[in-house]
């Protein structure tokens, strides 16, 4: 499934590379406008679907280690943390983007 799902994804990005065209007049800052609004909405949401595919299985995981034994729960804790790092990363590339 998810080499089905990459390979797409290769196709598209290398078809709009390849169909990529200059533009012309008025429609430059149109399409600049576009283009950013677009690369930051995935700036921001790929990392909050990326984190929650992330902590899906981290939660499960974190839990059940809790529930044997207490003192894990300083780890659980860290470890489920971790991924919160893409979500940070995609709302500073919204900002940056936001920015141009």
């Amino acid at each position: 499934m998810a080499k089905k799902v990459l390979t797409v994804l290769a196709f598209v990005l290398v078809a709009a590379l390849a169909l990529a065209e200059e533009a012309t007049g008025g429609a430059s800052v149109a399409m600049k406008d576009g283009l950013k609004a677009i690369g930051m909405g995935l700036a921001l949401g790929l990392g909050a679907l990326g984190t929650g595919v992330a902590q899906s299985a981290i939660g499960a995981a974190a839990l059940g280690s809790v529930v044997e034994d207490r003192r894990n729960i300083g780890f659980a804790f860290i470890f489920f943390l971790l991924p919160e790092t893409l979500v940070i990363f995609g709302f500073v590339g919204f900002f940056l983007l936001r920015g141009l």
